[in-house]
């Protein structure tokens, strides 16, 4: 009886091993690129949700929150103490004046952002602040405060809803994808 004899091309076997064996070496490098794209996305989305969460316009809070990657992690960081009236779309009328903070407008008796008296008043060059009278007297002024702070909007409501809610949708479909592109290269 003769032997027979099996022969088989394993070359494809050895490409996919060679595959494998670089996505293992690449693999953080795909996690850190998933996680790079989805916390910009969720940085945009929280932004988004604050706008409406806090009355605050985009532009300000473009320059207060800030998102960065740092090794296989993302930072989304906030500055901003106690904001301004000025930037809740504030308006002086005759009670005093009228800003939007947390996007309910409401009145502030007693402060001012124009000098003189009614209906001929002047502009005081302070930039659209809200200034409010210390005492009784004329002087000292003092500028007058919202009580909102957005490092701490930023870990409820909305905001917290948004970022939560593009990290479910968004970072498996992402690092699928990373990875996709690393093996078919």
């Amino acid at each position: 009886m003769s032997g027979i004899e099996i022969k088989y091309d394993l070359s494809s076997i050895r490409h996919v091993s060679d595959v494998m064996h670089r996505a293992q070496k690449l693999a953080p490098d795909v996690l850190r690129l998933a996680v790079k794209h989805t916390g910009g996305k969720a940085t945009s989305a929280m932004r988004s949700a604050l706008v409406d969460q806090t009355g605050l316009k985009r532009g300000t809070l473009v320059r207060a929150v800030k998102g960065s990657s740092a090794g296989l992690g993302y930072i989304i960081k906030s500055h901003g103490g106690n904001i301004r009236l000025k930037f809740f779309r504030a308006r002086e009328t005759r009670k005093g004046v009228s800003a939007a903070p947390w996007n309910a407008r409401r009145i502030y008796p007693g402060t001012f952002m124009k000098g003189g008296r009614f209906p001929n008043r002047k502009p005081l060059g302070m930039g659209g602040q809200v200034m409010q009278r210390a005492g009784s007297r004329r002087l000292p002024l003092h500028g007058v405060k919202s009580g909102l702070f957005i490092p701490e909007e930023m870990v409820k409501g909305q905001s917290e809803a948004a970022f939560y809610g593009v990290l479910q949708s968004d970072l498996a479909p992402r690092l699928e994808h990373e990875l996709s592109r690393i093996l078919a290269g």
